[in-house]
C-alpha cells in the first residue's frame, strides 16, 4: 500500500527579486518520512523551507501539501525556525509559548477553548516537557527550549513537521535525545529537516537530499560522491562533517 503524498514539489523556481536562489527543484515527501536536507550555507536551504511555508511566492513551479497550496495549508505544517527565541527575559512561561501555536488553527477571537489548553497539553507530554509548563521559557536550557518550540509547532497536529537547523542552539550531549524524539514523531507524521552537517543527521534520517540552488534526491540514504562533489563544489577528499572544510586553490573564486 503506498504512503500518503504529504509534500509535492514540481519543477520550483524562487528567488528574491531578481536573485534566482533555486532551480527547478522537484521531490516528493510521504508520511513517515524523515528526511535530511543537507547543503552549504547560502544554498538555498531556508528559502526552500519558506517557500513551502507560503512565505515565499515561486518565479514558476508548483508546491502542494496535502494536495493544497501553502497559502491553504494553515494548520497541516509545523514549523521550527533556527532561532525561536531573542530575548531571553521575556516573561512567558512553558504552557503559553506553547498554547499560542493554536492561534492559527482556529479564529481565536474568543479565546482559547479547553480543547485549546488539552492539545497543548499533549504537545508537552510528546516532547517530554510537560512537568516544565510554568518554567520562564528563557530559564530553560537551549535543548529543554527547542523541545518546546518542537511542542509549540506540534500543537496544531500537523502532518509535516519542518526544522531549520534546530541543533544550533542544542549542545552535544543533548543532540541524540533530541534526534530519537524526531524519530518518534516520524510515526504520526512526515519530517523535514535542514542543516550543513551530513554526519549528524545521516545516522538518524531515512533519506538524504542535497541542495546548492538545485536539488540531488534519488528517494533513498545514500549520496553519490557526484551528487556531495556537485552540491559543495569541491572535490570529495575535502568535505568533511557534510561541509567543506577547506578548499582547493582552483576552487576559490566559486
Amino acid at each position: 500500500m503506498k504512503e500518503t503524498c504529504v509534500l509535492d514539489v514540481d519543477d520550483l523556481w524562487v528567488g528574491y527579486d531578481s536573485n534566482l536562489v533555486l532551480e527547478g527543484i522537484k521531490f516528493s515527501v510521504y508520511r513517515h518520512d524523515f528526511l535530511g536536507i543537507i547543503g552549504p550555507n547560502g544554498g538555498g536551504k531556508t528559502t526552500l523551507l519558506k517557500a513551502i511555508l507560503g512565505l515565499l511566492s515561486p518565479f514558476r513551479g508548483e508546491i502542494r501539501v496535502m494536495g493544497k497550496r501553502p497559502s491553504q495549508a494553515h494548520g497541516i505544517i509545523g514549523y521550527v525556525p533556527q532561532h525561536s527565541l531573542h530575548d531571553r527575559e521575556f516573561p512567558i512561561n512553558v504552557f503559553d509559548a506553547v498554547l499560542m501555536g493554536r492561534l492559527g488553527v482556529k479564529n481565536i477571537l474568543h479565546g482559547y477553548r479547553s480543547e485549546d489548553r488539552l492539545a497543548t497539553e499533549k504537545a508537552l507530554s510528546n516532547v517530554g516537557m510537560l512537568h516544565y509548563r510554568n518554567h520562564q521559557i528563557g530559564k530553560l536550557s537551549g535543548g529543554q527550549q527547542q523541545r518546546v518550540f518542537v511542542a509549540r509547532a506540534l500543537v496544531s497536529e500537523p502532518q509535516l513537521l519542518l526544522l531549520d537547523e534546530p541543533m544550533s542552539s542544542v549542545d552535544t550531549a543533548m543532540q541524540e535525545d533530541f534526534y530519537q524524539l524526531l524519530s518518534r514523531l516520524k510515526e504520526n507524521m512526515a519530517i523535514i529537516i535542514v542543516s550543513h552537517d551530513l554526519s549528524a543527521i545521516s545516522v538518524y534520517v531515512d533519506k538524504i537530499a542535497c541542495l546548492n540552488k538545485h536539488l540531488y534526491y534519488h528517494g533513498k540514504k545514500e549520496i553519490s560522491k557526484e551528487d556531495l562533489e556537485a552540491t559543495y563544489q569541491c572535490p570529495i577528499q575535502m568535505i568533511a562533517h557534510g561541509v567543506p572544510h577547506r578548499v582547493l586553490k582552483e576552487h576559490e573564486d566559486r
